[in-house]
């Protein structure tokens, strides 16, 4: 990037409060790099670590517009965003990274799985439907139904296993996937710089709650011959190319019981997955997204240890002022680095913190964090 932006008045703007947005700005403030957020939510995470705090509607594109119009480059922690406001941000030659272009493929997931089959990448066979009524009475259950848009966090993913299932979905624009037979669940994070510049972090593996579809540890690195994880690295950097988006991807992985991957769907920001990296690699994924936007050369992407990561989210039973429960006991054990988001209320699922736990042993990582998810509750007051 021509123009200075350390100790300078270049000024980023980041669309999004939450515990995203909060993270990059650990390294906006090591760097000195003046910031700018825009969150609907007054109290939102982000609220405390950056120069300047824009309560507004992220997805209205008049407030967009008007957010960034007196930034150098805007990037953000959430895809749900209003794309006529990052386009009319374009056209006054301000830098949006990831783009409108790179985002109308993503945030819609019909869009994007026909994208992978049209580049011929593997992935489940799909089929994209306008409302419930389009749906077939013949499917061959079970099924997984996806929300064309609007999904996140486990919400707008349903398997469905018998007509009664398919009677009581939205009736909403979706896809209809097979069912895969899953081994494991993978993903890849991918840095492309603004430069060009691109690297891939080492594959991760991901287990999630059963009934919740949220991640609710992720391991790194990933439990699987070198072989596959060179393979899933190879399809991650193709998945990039054909995108050519700016900053992080996060690719999702099936490896089937049968040994083969398959692209579940992708992430243009730091993500769930990426999280274990503070902690365990020598640069993590927020540095990281932060020197992509900004042309900076890429920080190496390798492990310094063993790293598993265990979501914090909201007992299922809980909504109201957050309470920790059994935290210090956890922080107690050996390795364990958490991270509270700064969310003052809880809800059931909703993601509240994450625990890191560090070890030269990942097996040894991984029963600490079952330890840790047990003792650790986020209930209501």
């Amino acid at each position: 990037m021509s123009k200075a932006v350390f100790s300078s008045d270049f000024t980023l703007g980041i669309l999004g409060g939450g515990q995203l947005g909060k993270m990059m700005l650990y390294h906006t403030r090591k760097y000195d790099i003046r910031t700018k957020v825009m969150d609907p939510n007054p109290h939102a995470p982000a609220r405390l670590a950056c120069d300047e705090f824009v309560v507004g509607d992220i997805q209205d594109a008049g407030a967009v517009a008007a957010f960034g119009q007196d930034c150098d480059l805007v990037t953000l922690e959430i895809e749900a965003v209003s794309l006529e406001g990052l386009f009319r941000l374009r056209q006054r030659n301000i830098k949006v990274y990831p783009d409108d272009d790179t985002l109308e493929l993503i945030v819609n997931k019909s869009r994007q799985k026909d994208f992978y089959v049209q580049h011929d990448m593997p992935t489940s066979a799909h089929t994209n439907y306008m409302d419930r009524q389009s749906i077939p009475t013949d499917l061959h259950y079970p099924v997984v139904w996806k929300a064309a848009t609007g999904g996140y966090d486990g919400n707008g993913v349903q398997i469905l296993k018998s007509d009664e299932d398919r009677n009581a979905l939205p009736d909403i624009p979706c896809l209809i996937e097979e069912a895969v037979d899953i081994g494991l669940e993978l993903a890849v994070i991918v840095a492309r710089s603004s430069n060009g510049e691109i690297k891939t972090y080492p594959v991760v593996e991901m287990e999630f709650h059963p009934t919740a579809n949220q991640v609710e540890y992720v391991i790194c690195p990933a439990r699987i011959p070198d072989r596959i994880a060179e393979t899933a690295r190879a399809i991650a950097l193709d998945v990039s190319d054909k995108m050519k988006h700016v900053g992080l991807l996060a690719v999702e992985l099936f490896l089937t019981k049968e040994g083969k991957l398959l692209i579940n769907e992708v992430a243009p920001r730091p993500h769930n997955s990426g999280h274990y990296s503070i902690e365990g690699s020598f640069t993590d994924q927020f540095d990281q997204h932060i020197r992509a936007i900004l042309g900076l050369p890429l920080g190496a992407t390798s492990s310094k240890v063993p790293a598993v990561m265990v979501n914090l989210v909201g007992a299922q039973d809980h909504t109201g002022p957050v309470r920790y429960e059994g935290l210090e006991d956890a922080m107690q054990l050996r390795g364990v680095i958490p991270h509270i988001y700064g969310k003052k209320e809880t809800r059931p699922f909703r993601k509240m913190g994450h625990v890191t736990i560090i070890d030269e042993d990942i097996d040894e990582a991984r029963h600490t964090a079952s330890k840790v998810k047990k003792m650790v509750r986020v209930v209501s007051r």
